[in-house]
């Protein structure tokens, strides 16, 4: 008998580029899914939207200023009356200057119209949306990620109230739908995170933060160790970015005007969670809400550079453009108002020891993870 002919002979496969592999798979799939890591990709962040706070902006990337990474998914938890909602508004503002579309889920049916405006948005633009359910606007998100071209920017105000199908349909007793909205978000994050950051859009998830009761002493805990967040551990993968908004330490959060009113919250933001190389950082700042709305940024500025400037009792001095200049705290605001070479030049200093200096690891640790310092300490203890 003769040998088995070539046709009935096992063909080995040949070799196959990159690019034909590449191609191989996102016909596979039906879409694009295989990249060049060279090129243009979902992984990166090319894009950021602002905070409103520079200083919040300037510690969230490692070497660069950044703020809330596009195509990516973030946390901004924070305890009652810290700002949220606010800074929320700010960085709705920010994202329609980008021409960026906002689309605003809101559980609470708290969002005041004058307040958005107050904040810089064009009302007009944003999709407000009541948040029903949890499965809701995680559906909702799918289908308008399936139908807009442009980029989006979705704000889920919050997570937390948002109540699941269960919840809604069954009774008040808590047991009857345990940890049913852990398991719908772990499910439908794992769903939307590609999706995300192929079509460039992003979502802001706004959370509450929730004393950990099974910390033994609470007193000596870390931040971390300190608070919880609902919604699931889950969650906590899906997220690029977790910025924890507390109250400082040595003070009274809120601010103060001269009349003896509340027109404001002193908050601590700290990056809990950070995939550029940042978790840890803290910073300070002011949210404003009575009157005006937005971050008091030329005073966070401030109290970012104050350690890295020469001071003398009550003076300052800076060089600017090769003079020295010395200014006292009450007249910071004129000067970055109303000086650019001044506030060029502080934003110089921001931007060398703020940024490179920590991407470097040239400066101080302290300054970028403890900005309370010891005195802090001591008040907590």
């Amino acid at each position: 008998m003769s040998m088995a002919t070539g046709k009935n002979k096992k063909e080995s496969a040949g070799k196959v580029s990159i690019d034909q592999l590449r191609e191989l798979l996102n016909k596979k799939s039906g879409r694009e899914v295989s990249f060049d890591l060279q090129e243009d990709n979902p992984t990166e962040v090319n894009d950021w939207i602002s905070t409103g706070s520079r200083w919040l902006d300037s510690i969230i990337c490692r070497g660069k200023l950044a703020g809330i990474p596009v195509g990516k998914v973030t946390e901004l938890a924070g305890l009652e009356g810290s700002g949220k909602s606010y800074m929320a508004a700010q960085i709705a503002a920010n994202a329609q200057k980008m021409g960026i579309d906002v689309i605003y889920f809101d559980s609470e049916s708290a969002i005041d119209p004058e307040f958005l405006t107050k904040a810089g948005c064009d009302i007009s633009k944003v999709l407000y949306t009541q948040a029903e359910s949890v499965e809701f606007v995680l559906e909702s998100i799918e289908d308008l990620l399936k139908n807009n071209q442009n980029r989006m920017l979705f704000i889920w105000d919050s997570m937390a109230l948002t109540p699941s199908k269960t919840d809604l349909e069954g009774d008040f007793d808590p047991q009857s739908s345990m940890a049913v909205k852990p398991r719908i978000l772990a499910k439908g994050l794992s769903k939307l995170i590609q999706p995300i950051a192929n079509s460039q859009s992003t979502l802001l998830i706004l959370n509450q933060l929730k004393t950990n009761l099974q910390v033994q002493n609470i007193k000596y805990a870390t931040d971390s160790e300190r608070y919880t967040t609902p919604g699931g551990k889950a969650l906590s993968y899906s997220y690029s970015l977790r910025v924890w908004l507390t109250g400082r330490k040595a003070k009274d959060s809120y601010v103060i005007d001269e009349r003896g009113y509340k027109i404001g919250s002193e908050v601590k933001a700290r990056l809990e969670k950070s995939r550029f190389g940042t978790a840890g950082r803290e910073c300070l700042f002011k949210i404003m809400w009575g009157g005006s709305v937005g971050v008091l940024d030329n005073e966070s500025i401030f109290e970012a550079i104050k350690p890295f400037i020469k001071q003398m009792g009550a003076w300052y001095e800076l060089d600017v453009a090769g003079t020295p200049k010395k200014f006292q705290q009450s007249g910071w605001e004129e000067l970055m108002s109303k000086d650019e070479a001044f506030k060029k030049s502080v934003l110089d200093i921001m931007d060398r020891e703020v940024i490179v200096k920590f991407d470097t690891r040239e400066g101080d640790a302290k300054n970028y993870y403890n900005i309370e310092g010891e005195e802090a300490e001591e008040n907590l203890n």
